[in-house]
């Protein structure tokens, strides 16, 4: 394997001045850097990380926990996260809470004891409805960065990147009333006990009151058999004209649910989901969207943590990634 050393014999110059071009610094002159990076291409010359992290006392390393990678949101998320971390010379390592406290505890453990500089963390569903939280002020007590997105604790104080949920959901809803006269709206959730689920649930029912018309929420666990339950309600309130779904999953299902009750969609109902940019494409007819721009939610993630790395005096912040509702024909 070539060394910096060899190298520097091989350019005639110092190994300092070999290192500091390959680190692209401002000292060296762009014909030098040149040189050094060619014939390092050439050779095949891979640093020693080993001796960098040691030197620099940092990892060049995220540690990524999810609650899973089923759901497309958090997938897209992830692609967002590697893609721009690779970008900034970072690897990333990625863990499962499986939505288990436990498991999300294990996690932070065992990575943070110096494998990773900082943490991007999407809370796991079980930490949140049991409020315990108290493992993530640890690794932040301990010096550790910790950024959250989407799920996110109002009570730990780190960086955060969200979308406007609340808004979001009180745009889609208001839509549904003003544009397309709707009156008897329900909404689907199978997250209602998340921070990201109560505030959706808020701005449906703002939009909601500020109408004067009746809130209809239908609540269900991850046990239910939501093909039924929604089924049930439409054939027990055939007067439902919209249906607003709050997750990336129960939108399709009320389009199915819908349709196999007689409904024409959208000439007899309206449905909203939550998705992606290819979530359209999973649904007949194509389902209209909140948006949630999962990759752009992991690409400034990334920015946002490393600025906290490289920072030595951070002031937390949270960023909106600002949603978007992409009609498409499950709506007038």
């Amino acid at each position: 394997m070539t060394t910096l050393k060899e190298l520097a014999k091989l350019l005639n110059i110092s190994v300092s001045t070999v290192s500091k071009a390959l680190n692209d610094s401002h000292e060296i002159s762009a014909t030098t850097k040149r040189r050094v990076n060619e014939l390092a291409e050439k050779l095949n010359y891979k640093p020693n990380r080993i001796a960098q992290q040691l030197k620099s006392n940092t990892t060049k390393t995220i540690g990524v926990i999810l609650p899973t990678v089923t759901n497309p949101f958090f997938a897209e998320v992830l692609h967002g996260i590697e893609t721009n971390a690779t970008k900034n010379k970072y690897d990333i390592i990625v863990c499962l809470s499986d939505e288990s406290l436990t498991k999300e505890q294990r996690s932070l453990e065992l990575l943070s004891n110096g494998s990773v500089d900082g943490f991007i963390i999407a809370v796991a569903r079980e930490s949140q409805v049991l409020e315990q939280t108290a493992h993530i002020n640890t690794v932040i007590n301990n010096k550790i960065p910790v950024l959250m997105f989407d799920r996110v604790v109002n009570e730990i104080t780190c960086d955060k990147v969200v979308v406007d949920d609340f808004q979001s959901v009180f745009e889609a809803t208001e839509y549904l009333i003003k544009t397309e006269q709707r009156k008897h709206i329900l909404l689907v959730s199978n997250i209602e006990e998340l921070s990201v689920g109560k505030l959706r649930i808020k701005g449906y029912q703002k939009s909601i009151e500020d109408a004067n018309l009746k809130s209809n929420v239908l609540k269900l666990s991850k046990v239910d058999d939501v093909e039924k339950h929604i089924y049930n309600y439409l054939q027990d309130n055939p007067e439902t004209d919209a249906i607003v779904s709050i997750d990336h999953i129960t939108g399709i299902i009320a389009i199915n649910m819908a349709k196999k009750t007689g409904k024409n969609i959208p000439k007899d109902i309206s449905v909203i989901g939550f998705g992606y940019e290819h979530t359209q494409l999973l649904s007949s007819p194509k389902i209209s969207i909140v948006h949630q721009k999962a990759y752009e939610i992991g690409e400034m993630s990334v920015k946002l943590l490393i600025d906290n790395l490289k920072s030595e005096d951070h002031k937390v912040k949270t960023i909106v990634v600002p949603s978007e509702l992409k009609l498409g024909e499950s709506t007038k």
